[in-house]
């Protein structure tokens, strides 16, 4: 090995990419040397330079294996399989490379390369197979030849992937403590292999947001944030952005969030195409919640395959009062997913249990209703037991019981404000005014609507605002009283009057300019409140007591 390889080493092991890649390149005009062209490998992954990268890499493995050097060869295999994974999406290629990397280390098991194998195919399990249980096995197994041949970088790669197969299959607590432990030895500086320091913290973030840990999640995205920067790590940081801006879109800065992601996007968009989906299905999420549903679609549509565009697809539509299309969305999602993978599962099956109480179908929704109850048993985080209150009422709500919903959204839009989610909360508190002014708490239910629009207000969550200010004009209302004993606002009236006359829930809300989900919940609640089962009974009554 020449003084320039030793040199570009020296690069690479101070950060200064592009002078390791020229020190590299300088190498390599005398010839094919493996070392460098695997040093200028990683020196243009560094630079996040995929073409680069590749043909780097393929050359030193085909060098490799002229040589008969089987472990060279595997452990660019290896990086190979996570290439054509992020720079351009192949999982076949990806999967291909990771095989041969697997035929080539047979033999070589007490190997750094066995070790960094058994990692990747605990990643492959988690993330492409959705299977933690095999995650789990690959990660103990690599941590045991880590810890054999006193390999920081594998030992505590493989203990963060044990602890993310750990809060994936609901054992958050046993999990958090090993990504713990890891991300402060990779980031202490323990770990060499800063790649793999890289891997590591986004590990610890991601597993942050599955079980909504994101007190946590700041804590190590500011130490993230901070490593990235320190080494340019671009790879890291356009990840980082994203999942930072995850947690900003919980708290509220959404502003912050749209900087954050639109950088993210536009950084991957140019040189990790295949992971750009992850920042534009969050940029999506973002949207839906501002009430830019146009936009949110098309972001939905860009972000692919990712969890967070399927998602969002499904909340969309549900958004759109497609209740229908929503549980469809959900449920095929959710059919994807391993049984084990409990805590990814979490936010799905809360869409599955709106979606199908919205539609009135009380056991499908109890049915989901049991599984979410059996997560948040496990995880126990306070955004995943405010996800099951707020369930719990979307699930009583359908069934007629008022003061149950009341309870349980009471009880999710508390645990919601103590987990730092204004806008979570302020939805859950437009939903539980609606339910107070159903048993007659009309002061509780004024205030809780007029504090939810004002903070929706300021976040500009513009849809949701509007639907806060319909509601308080429906309670300002005063009521008038039909023969039939019941309650009905002055609002309420003018809805029956039009359901009467035909009138479909699109076509009230535009001649009354009121939102579509807004109709759609007055008619339900006249239907509740005189006891009549479909829209033509409500009709016939209307007619009967002189209300036309």
């Amino acid at each position: 090995m020449g003084p320039l390889v030793e040199a570009g080493r020296a690069a690479l092991a101070g950060g200064s990419w592009e002078e390791a890649r020229a020190r590299f390149t300088e190498a390599l005009a005398g010839g094919e040397l493996p070392e460098a062209l695997e040093g200028l490998g990683l020196a243009a992954w560094w630079l996040d330079d995929g073409a680069l990268a590749l043909d780097a890499r393929e050359r030193a493995y085909r060098v490799h294996r002229e040589r008969g050097h089987a472990r060279g060869a595997a452990r660019v295999a290896i990086w190979l399989s996570w290439d054509y994974l992020s720079y351009r999406g192949e999982f076949a290629v990806a999967s291909g490379w990771l095989e041969r990397a697997r035929r080539l280390l047979e033999g070589h098991e007490h190997t750094s390369e066995y070790g960094w194998l058994l990692v990747r195919e605990g990643e492959f399990a988690i993330f492409r197979s959705h299977d933690p249980t095999a995650a789990l096995d690959f990660a103990r197994r690599a941590g045991e030849v880590g810890r054999s041949l006193a390999d920081p970088g594998v030992e505590m790669t493989a203990l963060a992937l044990e602890g993310l197969a750990l809060v994936t299959a609901g054992e958050v607590a046993a999990g958090m403590r090993r990504l713990d432990e890891a991300t402060a030895a990779a980031t202490a500086g323990e770990v060499k292999e800063l790649h793999a320091v890289g891997v590591v913290c986004c590990w610890q973030m991601f597993a942050c947001e599955r079980v909504r840990d994101y007190d946590r999640a700041a804590q190590w995205c500011d130490r993230v944030r901070e490593f990235a920067k320190r080494w340019r790590n671009v790879p890291l940081s356009s990840v980082c952005r994203s999942q930072y801006a995850g947690v900003l879109i919980w708290r509220g800065d959404w502003a912050g969030a749209e900087a954050e992601l639109e950088q993210a996007a536009r950084d991957l968009t140019a040189t990790k195409p295949a992971m750009a989906g992850q920042a534009l299905a969050r940029l999506g999420e973002l949207r839906l919640r501002q009430g830019r549903l146009e936009e949110a679609a098309r972001l939905f549509d860009q972000g692919g395959g990712y969890p967070l565009a399927l998602l969002g697809r499904a909340a969309l539509l549900l958004e759109r009062d497609d209740a229908q299309g929503a549980a469809g969305e959900v449920e095929r999602f959710l059919r994807q997913l391993h049984s084990e993978e409990r805590t990814g599962r979490a936010a799905a099956v809360e869409l599955a249990v709106r979606a199908h109480s919205r539609l009135g179908h009380v056991d499908e929704a109890a049915s989901w209703l049991t599984e979410l109850e059996s997560i948040a048993t496990r995880v126990d985080t306070e955004p995943i037991r405010a996800s099951l209150r707020a369930a719990q009422g979307a699930l009583a709500v359908a069934r007629g019981d008022h003061r149950g919903a009341a309870r349980h959204l009471e009880d999710a839009a508390d645990l919601y404000l103590r987990g730092g989610a204004p806008f979570e909360a302020s939805r859950t508190r437009l939903e539980l005014a609606a339910e107070l002014a159903q048993v007659q708490q009309q002061g509780r239910a004024r205030r809780e609507a007029s504090q939810a629009t004002e903070a929706l207000e300021r976040l500009g969550a513009a849809r949701a605002a509007q639907r806060g200010r319909d509601l308080l004009a429906d309670l300002e209302a005063r009521p008038v009283r039909t023969a039939a004993k019941a309650a009905l606002t002055k609002r309420q009236l003018e809805i029956l009057r039009l359901v009467a006359q035909g009138a479909s829930n699109g076509e009230i809300a535009r001649r009354m300019s009121l939102s579509e989900h807004t109709v759609k919940r007055h008619v339900a609640n006249i239907l509740t409140k005189l006891d009549l089962p479909t829209r033509a009974a409500a009709a016939a009554h209307a007619a009967r007591e002189g209300l036309l």
